[in-house]
């Protein structure tokens, strides 16, 4: 891979990964049409999600501080509890437990929690699939498709105005599922939770949050379990630092099109990027009979 290449993939990952038009699916259309190798694929495309990562992190700073100060709390307080039982048993008293879940950031802490499991259940089991799926320019395609028809969904379900507190866990499963299946390449990840929120009721605003926030989990947890196959990879030692060029590249374009999609969401304009899915699913699929 050139450096030129390493920069393109970058803005690629920045410019789709946080707008709702799928990166996993513009990277592998790319890879397929150029053949584009990346001598160490796997190793590249981590470092391209750990760029866009950061900058989760960096926008959502003070909500993701106060939601792992309240994890913290939560640990201490279900050890508490836990302490209160075992003297109820023991001296047959009847103190008081604690409440877990009493404020908007614990609620929020296990609403991801348990969006997570889905996630996490079906990146596993459907892996091979996933990783299969990217080798042709069909499925991404046909995944475009899809992610354009839920990004009109988007635009025209009624204004919800849930926050943390009205959100069902329920409702916090179905939104995990939709991001599990959002990782076949070409099903936006942000584009289908964002949709899946606004179709659940919640605030438009704080679907976007909610979405962002929920992909540190899926990355973190995906870059885990691809670890054992990164070493396994041949990579040449100075491929690293190119890949590190298109990381920081994938962040500040990321950084940007963040801010974009929280004005995108509030005005209903996800018409105009569901145009675009709609445009690159029908070439790619073309691409697929014709090249």
């Amino acid at each position: 891979m050139t450096v030129l290449q390493s920069i393109f993939l970058g803005i690629v990952q920045g410019l789709t990964e946080f707008l709702p038009v799928s990166s996993s699916g513009h990277l592998a259309i790319l890879e397929n049409m150029f053949h584009i190798e990346t001598d160490g694929g796997m190793l590249f495309d981590i470092m391209l999600h750990v760029g866009t990562l950061l900058v989760v992190f960096i926008v959502y700073r003070r909500d993701i501080w106060k939601m792992i100060c309240e994890a913290v709390f939560m640990f201490v307080d279900i050890c508490s509890n836990l302490k209160t039982f075992l003297l109820n048993k023991i001296h047959k008293t009847s103190l008081k437990y604690k409440k877990i879940v009493h404020n908007s950031y614990r609620k929020f802490v296990v609403l991801v929690l348990v969006s997570t499991v889905p996630t996490g259940l079906i990146g596993v089991v459907g892996s091979d699939l996933i990783s299969d799926a990217g080798d042709t320019l069909l499925i991404p395609g046909i995944c475009l498709l899809i992610t354009a028809v839920l990004l009109l969904m988007a635009d025209t379900v009624q204004e919800g105005n849930k926050l943390p507190r009205d959100i069902s866990y329920r409702d916090a499963l179905i939104i995990g599922a939709a991001q599990g299946c959002a990782t076949l390449p070409g099903l936006s990840r942000s584009g289908t939770t964002i949709a899946v929120c606004l179709l659940c009721g919640m605030d438009r605003r704080f679907a976007v949050k909610y979405s962002f926030i929920l992909s540190i989990p899926a990355i973190m947890g995906a870059a885990v379990l691809e670890i054992k196959d990164v070493i396994a990879e041949p990579v040449e030692m100075g491929q690293i630092g190119i890949y590190a060029i298109g990381m920081v590249c994938a962040a500040i374009v990321g950084y940007i099109c963040i801010k974009t999609m929280l004005v995108v969401v509030r005005n209903k304009k996800f018409v105009y990027f569901s145009g675009y899915c709609a445009i690159v699913g029908l070439i790619a699929i073309a691409g697929h009979f014709l090249l």
